[in-house]
């Protein structure tokens, strides 16, 4: 059974990260905007219909986080669903060995072993174990 206070802040979470009011959310699923209200409320318990609404509109809310709190939200989280404060800088590495890295990987040959050295001497040793 769905535990409706746990759900609600879920439901929350998801408006939240995407900065949606009740009235907002409601629309974009397809439901009047007194089911929001009373869902969040704890009068009402959420519908199958409607947790499928919401999974339709939010593709990037698992079902099983949604339902029980297990897993995580947002499932895929892609940049543009990150806001810019929140992106950590990345930087990149210009190489001829990056490129050919690639173009070698492209000729059907399998990557045996990765071995990445850092600058205080020491190593990580990854290995494709097929």
């Amino acid at each position: 059974m769905i535990n409706s206070e746990a759900f609600t802040e879920r439901l929350q979470n998801i408006m939240e990260f995407y900065n949606e009011s009740a009235a907002a959310f409601a629309d974009k699923i397809g439901v009047q905007r007194s089911s929001i209200s009373h869902i969040l409320s704890g009068r009402n318990k959420p519908s199958l219909d409607f947790i499928l609404k919401i999974l339709a509109a939010y593709p990037d809310v698992e079902l099983y986080w949604l339902l029980n709190g297990k897993g995580s939200f947002p499932a895929t989280p892609s940049a543009e669903d990150i806001p810019k404060h929140k992106i950590p800088k990345q930087e990149t590495v210009k190489d001829t060995t990056t490129s050919k890295l690639v173009s070698e990987m492209a000729t059907n040959k399998s990557i045996e072993r990765i071995v990445v050295f850092y600058s205080d001497g020491s190593f990580k040793n990854y290995e494709n174990h097929i």
